[in-house]
């Protein structure tokens, strides 16, 4: 799919040729990434099925652009005209058949890949270059081998016709050799008969030597044809079997970490389908002349082996090969699969449609096995996968292939399957092992038979990896599991064998595709930085790049001081960005992965009233904002201070979005570095029409305040060694909703550690619970009755120095 990042570097008439009435350019711009994402490609305009799908994108890009309309000030009036008259033309031209809009934008799309490639993007046109390369190699490789099966062919045909021509003048020579024998017998006294007999049984003699010398070289000039073909079939079905089907899995399994991918298994087919028919008919080539030796019998001289039997034995196991590899899972099932939930998986035969199997009903059966399980069917013989055993019951497990006449597709989708029951391993002695790190595969089986019942395939694949749940709460877990398998697991391994650790980098890359994959923008150097200081206790400023992360600092470890492992954390970060916080991010309006030092730092450097958002380290799933601004409490020349309000989790976000938040509060006016608040979340804002009272009931709405309060009731007593009373810790997690309304918490800039500046508390209460500089959590009650809960002075000195 081409990028529309690159597709704005083309000449504006080009773009203006390409996106036409049909498909405006203007929807192509603000529906870009969104467009991007959708699998355009596999869309068969041929197939009925599909109409679903395609009636479905058509509504999501009317819902989108009316969105967008509304989105748009007055400054955009002109593009919101115009993208509100696109949803109207597309209404009235495609709602009667929405594959024409599937095949509007595949014609846009198609333009625009050519365009690009004739423009000449360096790096674009390198990799598009590359793949050329090998794909026409492929094709001349392969164009060449059917003219050698052709050439075969006609070869095959003369030494037909000159072995039936010889077999004619064989017997012609037997007849002479019966007359001979009669005159000798009958007429003695003919001896010119004789003479003229002798010497036409001479003649044909000489020309049959002739000709057996002649069809012997045709015989082992045939084989050695066959060799030379047999060794060039060999290596174009390893660069497509081993490299290029083995590249598709490997980008199909990328794709679980968020690479993108398109899915295409054209060129794979028509590939797999060209192989197929050369071998086959290759074969069938070795078997007529095996059947035209077997007539006519022809010793070879001392010193030559026959090929024939060794060539036969090949070509029927490179055809196995091909079958049996094209046996493919072309749409995965889910890897996080939860128990009793409905499941779709597709299956396909790459060869299916060349090698008429469709004639026949193709049944493919599903079945769920074990990591060991797996293992065993790997290691053993592959016709014995059938009599393996199962780890669990999946209803709707079998079903028919089916052939597209359209597009040569033999496949099935399994839509409604579903895991009934699971049987897990059983642990052994100390084992630690979570039940989110047990990995399965399904799956899928299938049998059928070829020239008549000549070659008979049992065929099978297994799907990726995939960790079955049995509750929510269990997705994090396994997700993590799904990801380290997806992204660092090798080729050819032993089921499902992954490195226990990797070098960070690597992890640095996959959690970049996942986050671009969630939230549609790529993380900077700087947000990987701080997400390595996170797993390794350091700073933002260090060099990672040379250091290693073990599967237990991913996921079982919990972070220093914390009750959760870095994954829970980032994971929690995921679900909050891609369902509350998508537009800003893509804006550059969240920093995110920003330390509370180097927030403050930030800040410090500007003006009152600055602000900007970073992710809680305590709070999983929490986003704070972070402001600077006077204490009015404590009026002296250097009362600046940086505060900060209590994180949002997704609960606050399904109450009143971040945009709404953000513009209730006055203290917040500028974005870091500069930026009117307006100016970057305005567009977010919510404008839904002011309640009006009905039925005699005053209408109320939701805001969000910072309440002042007294600041003597905040003000804590010195500790020393006569008052000792320190604030309990709790938890380092609790639910957005003890907080109530918003709180500040921040670490007060005093010159004597030991005292606790607490403010922001909308109405005080004593079982309130403030955040005190993201490390611990104190009891208002506790604080202000002065109890003793068991902390020291020291490690209150040492939180604030923090």
């Amino acid at each position: 799919m081409a990028s529309w990042s690159l597709a704005q570097q083309l000449p504006a008439d080009t773009l203006r040729r390409i996106y036409g009435p049909n498909f405006p350019l203007e929807v192509r711009h603000v529906l870009a990434q969104w467009i991007e994402k959708v699998p355009w490609a596999e869309i068969n305009l041929n197939t009925p099925g599909h109409e679903g799908y395609a009636r479905q994108l058509l509504d999501e890009m009317l819902m989108k652009l009316e969105k967008t309309c509304n989105d748009l000030g007055q400054d955009n009036f002109l593009l919101k005209m115009k993208l509100g008259e696109a949803a109207t033309q597309f209404m009235n031209m495609y709602t009667s058949n929405p594959f024409n809009l599937v095949r509007a934008v595949k014609n846009c799309l198609d333009k625009e890949r050519i365009a690009l490639q004739q423009t000449g993007n360096a790096q674009m046109n390198s990799e598009l270059a590359s793949q050329s390369a090998v794909e026409r190699e492929i094709m001349e490789k392969l164009e060449f081998l059917q003219s050698k099966t052709h050439e075969t062919e006609n070869d095959l045909r003369v030494l037909q016709e000159k072995q039936e021509g010889f077999i004619i003048q064989y017997e012609e020579n037997v007849k002479l050799s019966y007359q001979l024998q009669q005159i000798q017998n009958l007429q003695p006294n003919n001896p010119d008969r004789e003479r003229q007999i002798r010497h036409q049984k001479a003649v044909v003699e000489s020309d049959l030597s002739r000709k057996l010398q002649e069809l012997l070289q045709l015989r082992v000039g045939f084989a050695q044809k066959h060799d030379h073909s047999f060794n060039l079939l060999q290596e174009v079905q390893n660069k497509v079997i081993n490299d290029e089907l083995v590249e598709w899995k490997r980008k199909q399994q990328l794709a679980g970490i968020g690479v993108p991918f398109d899915g295409s298994l054209d060129n794979l087919q028509q590939w797999c389908e060209s192989l197929a028919e050369i071998l086959w008919q290759n074969r069938q080539q070795l078997k007529k002349l095996d059947m035209l030796q077997a007539r006519l019998p022809i010793d070879l001289p001392a010193g030559q082996v026959n090929l024939l039997p060794k060539l036969d034995t090949a070509i029927t196991g490179l055809l196995s090969s091909l079958v049996t590899s094209t046996f493919i899972v072309e749409n995965q099932p889910p890897q996080v699969l939860k128990k009793d939930s409905r499941f779709t998986a597709t299956v396909r035969l790459l060869v299916g449609g060349k090698l008429n199997v469709h004639m026949n009903p193709l049944k493919v059966e599903a079945s769920i096995i074990s990591e060991a399980q797996a293992r065993s069917l790997l290691e053993s013989e592959r016709n014995n996968a059938r009599e393996r055993e199962t780890s669990g019951e999946i209803l709707n497990h079998s079903g028919t292939m089916e052939y597209q006449q359209a597009t040569g597709q033999l496949s099935i989708t399994f839509r409604n399957m579903q895991l009934k029951r699971i049987k897990r391993a059983e642990r052994r002695g100390a084992e630690v092992h979570a039940v989110t790190e047990d990995k399965f595969s399904i799956l899928f089986q299938s049998s059928f038979d070829l020239g008549g019942g000549e070659l008979l395939f049992r065929v099978w694949t297994l799907s990726l990896p995939v960790v079955v749940t049995v509750h929510g709460n269990q997705e994090c877990n396994a997700l993590a599991t799904v990801m380290w398998d997806n992204a660092f697991s090798q080729q050819g391994r032993i089921p499902f064998q992954v490195p226990d650790k990797v070098q960070w980098p690597m992890v640095a890359d996959m959690l970049q595709s996942k986050f671009k994959s969630f939230v549609g923008v790529n993380l900077t150097q700087e947000n990987l930085n701080y997400l390595a200081s996170k797993v390794f206790g350091g700073t933002s400023m260090e060099d990672y790049s040379t250091r290693t992360i073990t599967w237990s600092q991913f996921n079982k470890e919990p972070i220093a001081a914390r009750t959760f492992t870095f994954w829970e954390w980032f994971y929690a970060i995921l679900k909050l960005s891609k369902e509350h916080l998508k537009e800003p991010w893509g804006d550059g309006s969240i920093g995110g992965f920003i330390g509370k030092s180097e927030a403050q730092e930030w800040l410090m450097s500007k003006e009152n009233g600055t602000f900007l958002l970073r992710f809680s380290d305590s709070e999983i799933g929490g986003i704070t904002i972070a402001w600077v601004a006077e204490d009015n409490k404590t009026p002296s020349e250097n009362s600046r201070q940086v505060w900060n309000l209590a994180p949002y989790t997704a609960k606050d976000f399904a109450i009143r979005s971040l945009a709404d938040r953000i513009k209730d509060l006055p203290n917040l006016v500028y974005l870091y570095p500069h930026t009117p608040k307006d100016d970057a979340f305005s567009k977010y804002y919510t404008t839904a029409a002011e309640p009006k009272a009905r039925d005699g009931y005053i209408p109320s709405k939701l805001v969000n305040k910072i309440e002042d309060i007294p600041h003597s009731l905040f003000t804590a007593a010195p500790l020393s060694p006569d008052n000792p009373q320190t604030p309990q810790p709790i938890g380092a997690q609790s639910p957005s909703s003890e907080y109530g309304n918003p709180l500040v918490y921040s670490m007060h800039p005093m010159e004597t550690p030991n005292e606790l500046m607490l403010s922001g508390l909308m109405d005080y209460n004593p079982d309130d619970i403030v955040q005190i500089d993201d490390i611990d959590r104190i009891n208002v009650s506790e604080l202000l009755a002065g109890t003793n809960n068991g902390m020291h002075q020291a490690d209150i000195e040492s939180m604030m120095q923090h």
